[in-house]
């Protein structure tokens, strides 16, 4: 692998990169959901529509298995604050 094939931004949202990933991978993280609490990739705004299949092309690759065997991790919507006065009914003065 080339050393700049190594920057190449695999989740866009938290800038992890491939070589972050394949260092895990290498630590022997070989789920998708442990790749996802170690490294956030699919916890960021896209919830992993972006970088979920390519972590998962990534394990297979990486652990010789094919790539039905990684599911893509669970989405959940991402958390958005609501202004008190939207709670409580005010409008704007």
């Amino acid at each position: 692998m080339k050393a700049n094939e190594k920057n190449t931004i695999i989740c866009r949202c938290w800038d992890v990169t491939l070589d972050e990933v394949e260092t895990a991978i290498d630590l022997g993280v070989d789920d998708p959901e442990e790749l996802k609490r170690l490294l956030r990739v699919g916890m960021g705004p896209c919830q992993g529509r972006t970088c979920g299949k390519l972590v998962n092309r990534i394990l297979a690759k990486k652990t010789k298995r094919p790539a039905s065997c990684f599911t893509e991790t669970r989405r959940r919507p991402p958390l958005v604050s609501v202004p008190i006065k939207e709670i409580l009914g005010l409008k704007d003065e």
